[in-house]
C-alpha cells in the first residue's frame, strides 16, 4: 500500500472523530473509463463532487483509495487543492474489499470512533445525508448507520470501530457485506429524502440518465 499526500489543511492533522473512506480503485469496466474522472458538472468530477460533499458536511479527514490509473486520478484531485488524503491500493485487482482494508488502515488511529464508507459510483449524495448519518450515530451509538428509503439502503455507511477487527479478519471473498448486514438495526437506519444516496452509476446509460448528458 502506497500513500500520496494530495493536500492537507493544518487542522486535518488533528485526529477527527469520524473520517470517510472513498473507494475509487476499480477499473470501471462497465463504464469504459475511470468513473472518478467523469464530469458531473462544469466544475466537478465524480470524485471531486464526493470530496466536496463530505467536507461540506464537516468531515475533516477524507481518504480516497485509488488503484487503477492512480497517478492520473491523484493528479486531477491534487490540482483542485481539495484537502484529501490519497492511499494507493496496489492490490486493487483482487477486489473491492482490499480497498476497504487499505482505507481502514489509513484512518484507524487513537481517537477514531467510526468510519464512513462510500463509493465513487455514488457521486450525487448530499451533505445533509452525511450529517444525518453522523448525527444518528452520535445519538444512538449503533454499530452500523446507513441511509434508507423504504427497503433500499444507500451511502455512506458508518461503521463503528468495534467492528474494525471483524473487518480485518473477514472472509476476503465475502468482504464487508456480512458484517454490515449482521449489525444493521432500526436504531441505525436513517430515513432520508436524497435520491443521490441510492443512485449507483456504473454504465454509460446510467450516466446519461443521471447527469442529463451522454458520456463522451
Amino acid at each position: 500500500m502506497r500513500r500520496i499526500l494530495v493536500h492537507e489543511r493544518p487542522e486535518a492533522r488533528i485526529t477527527p472523530v469520524i473520517p470517510v473512506v472513498v473507494l475509487s480503485a476499480g477499473m470501471s469496466t462497465r463504464m469504459g473509463q475511470p468513473k472518478a474522472l467523469l464530469p458531473v458538472s462544469d466544475t466537478d468530477t465524480f470524485l471531486t463532487r464526493i470530496v466536496r460533499t463530505f467536507l461540506e458536511a464537516g468531515v475533516d479527514d477524507v481518504v480516497v483509495v485509488l488503484g487503477h490509473e492512480a497517478p492520473r486520478v491523484a493528479a486531477r484531485l491534487a490540482a483542485t487543492g481539495l484537502p484529501a488524503r490519497v492511499v494507493v491500493n496496489e492490490q486493487y485487482e483482487s477486489g473491492q474489499f482490499s480497498s476497504v482494508l487499505a482505507g481502514l488502515n489509513a484512518v484507524d488511529r487513537p481517537g477514531v470512533r467510526a468510519l464512513l464508507l462510500t463509493l465513487v459510483d455514488v457521486p450525487l449524495l448530499n451533505a445533509a445525508t452525511v450529517r444525518a448519518v453522523v448525527e444518528r450515530y452520535r445519538a444512538t451509538g449503533a454499530p452500523i448507520v446507513r441511509p434508507v428509503r423504504g427497503l433500499e439502503h444507500g451511502h455512506p455507511v458508518l461503521i463503528d470501530r468495534s467492528l474494525f477487527a471483524q473487518l480485518r479478519s473477514a472472509d476476503r471473498s465475502q468482504g464487508a457485506k456480512p458484517i454490515v448486514r449482521g449489525h444493521v438495526s432500526p436504531a441505525g437506519d436513517v430515513e432520508v429524502d436524497d435520491a443521490g444516496s441510492f443512485l449507483d452509476i456504473d454504465t454509460p446509460d446510467e450516466y446519461a440518465r443521471a447527469i442529463g448528458r451522454p458520456l463522451l
